[in-house]
């Protein structure tokens, strides 16, 4: 097979293939037997076409992920609610800075999800991954303590994300 790795059948990427097929019924606000054909189809043959664009997604340690975007979504209403106080009170209450994040991995899929997840969370900016250095720094709308912001992001978002991607801190990327 020319060195590729072969995946499992029609279903090589199972949740990519029931979102686009229920994105498709979202969109056509429909549930017609012909809106149920295009979206079976779309399922099964997007993720097909795309095969060569994606990664392998049976390496991953699924039952980690929903505890994960549990976390995610609870910290971005959190953090909605505490930077609409910042921004409401009196400016002297903000007090920005930039934080170091230091990387456990070199694995490019889970720094580039550990990024976004930080720049998703209100009130924090993800501005550079320096990869040499292996952190990434992170503009914080209030940082009283980096330190422990930190080691908040690190528990919180890599720990999770290395865990899925199997992997140990410290890993080579893959």
């Amino acid at each position: 097979m020319n060195g590729e790795t072969s995946k499992p059948g029609w279903f090589g990427h199972p949740v990519l293939s029931v979102l686009l097929g229920v994105s498709w019924l979202a969109l056509s606000h429909s549930i017609e037997p012909v809106h149920l054909l295009s979206a079976l189809l779309i399922g099964l043959i997007v993720p097909r076409l795309l095969r060569p664009f994606l990664a392998d997604a049976s390496g991953l340690h699924w039952p980690a992920i929903p505890r994960l975007v549990g976390i995610v979504v609870w910290d971005i209403i959190v953090s909605n609610v505490v930077v609409a106080k910042l921004v409401l009170g009196p400016l002297r209450d903000m007090s920005p800075g930039w934080i170091p994040v230091a990387l456990d991995s070199d694995h490019h899929r889970v720094n580039a999800l550990f990024a976004s997840i930080i720049t998703t969370t209100p009130g924090t900016v993800s501005a550079v991954i320096d990869e040499e250095q292996r952190v990434i720094w992170v503009h914080a709308l209030n940082c009283d303590d980096a330190a422990a912001m930190a080691a908040d992001m690190k528990s919180r978002y890599e720990a999770p994300l290395l865990t899925i991607f199997k992997q140990n801190p410290g890993s080579a990327a893959v």
